[in-house]
């Protein structure tokens, strides 16, 4: 089942019916601009009237989404996007919610709304810019910036452990789960379609450059002389390969994933693993998103996929059941129930 509103248009809607008038206030360079322009060209092709789109969004360079977007919006409080979300889309269902969050906004001050938004598995969409920086407030290490990294407010180096997306996605048992790049927009914008079609909550996790703070902080994966060596664009049902001619690719070894090369030690297309986006099982699912330069290419593509009730389902679920073995049906029936008398 997907996700589809199909009330017809007096005319198709395009991506300049998206765009607000709005002066965008980003960085010059800054990854945010391909976003932008992603979702822009991924909204007109879900055929969905435009006042069914609502955005969401919490604080930081991420959360000015919404203005830029010539749809309804909420530009709420550090962390509580996921929250006003879920009431925005259990208030009126029929509504096409997207919430968008940077990666501090989502998983330190936020990080409880967002794990059960995932959890519950809400039928909305989460949008997670991750630059591994803060970058409204000038350059602070994040819960996604890498063990060693000197900011502002880490001037000997970070020396925490990161959080990464997939790894909440998957504790929180959720069932959608996307990489992209913002150096790739024609990807960025499959996904999001792709996304916005699943039924409960779809996290897209999006690797975002930020020029001024964390420069080239993706740079082992969307650089151009990188792209074929550490870029693996999954696909359901098809062969993990990559590699300039598709040669390389991902074979399973016992419990754990290697690399390997068609037509060296008697490796074949065969050996290859094929991705499976659907399983319920999740621990491919895992090991997927957590391969990562210099040793492997990481996962770009819909690496999760599956089919859970949504929170939106139970609830109605729930309602009919106690309404069709409730007692009363109505105040009057309430009223009327027990002794009765008449005033004359």
């Amino acid at each position: 089942m997907e996700n589809t509103i199909d009330i017809p248009q007096e005319k198709p809607l395009t991506k300049k019916d998206f765009e607000s008038d709005q002066l965008v206030r980003w960085c010059p360079g800054c990854g945010d601009y391909s976003i932008l322009s992603a979702m822009t060209n991924a909204l007109p092709q879900l055929n969905i009237p435009r006042e069914n789109f609502v955005f969401v969004s919490g604080i930081g360079c991420a959360a000015r989404f919404p203005y830029y977007m010539n749809t309804y919006g909420f530009h709420t409080i550090h962390g509580r996007g996921p929250a006003v979300a879920t009431g925005v889309k259990l208030a009126n269902p029929k509504l096409s919610v997207w919430e968008i969050q940077g990666d501090g906004d989502a998983m330190a001050i936020g990080g409880n709304h967002f794990i059960h938004a995932l959890r519950r598995n809400i039928d909305i969409n989460i949008i997670l810019f991750n630059n591994e920086i803060y970058g409204l407030t000038k350059g602070q290490y994040s819960p996604t910036s890498p063990a060693g990294l000197v900011t502002k407010s880490t001037p000997y180096g970070s020396v925490e452990r990161p959080f990464q997306a997939a790894e909440l996605v998957i504790g929180a048992q959720g069932t959608f789960y996307a990489r992209t790049i913002d150096t790739n927009p024609k990807l960025m914008t499959e996904i999001f379609v792709h996304a916005a079609k699943h039924v409960g909550t779809s996290l897209v996790e999006v690797l975002q450059n930020c020029v001024i703070f964390n420069d080239d902080a993706h740079a082992a994966v969307t650089a151009k002389q990188n792209r074929d060596d550490f870029q693996l664009h999954v696909k359901h049902s098809q062969p993990l390969l990559f590699g300039k001619e598709n040669k390389k690719g991902i074979r399973l070894n016992g419990l754990k994933l290697e690399v390997v090369t068609i037509g060296e030690n008697g490796i074949t297309e065969n050996d290859i693993l094929v991705h499976d986006a659907h399983n319920e099982d999740p621990t491919l699912h895992l090991m997927l998103a957590r391969m990562a330069p210099p040793h492997f290419p990481m996962a770009l593509g819909v690496i999760r996929e599956v089919r859970a009730k949504t929170y939106d389902e139970a609830i109605a679920e729930e309602r009919e059941k106690i309404t069709a073995n409730a007692r009363y049906h109505s105040v009057d029936d309430l009223l009327k129930s027990g002794e009765i008398w008449e005033i004359k």
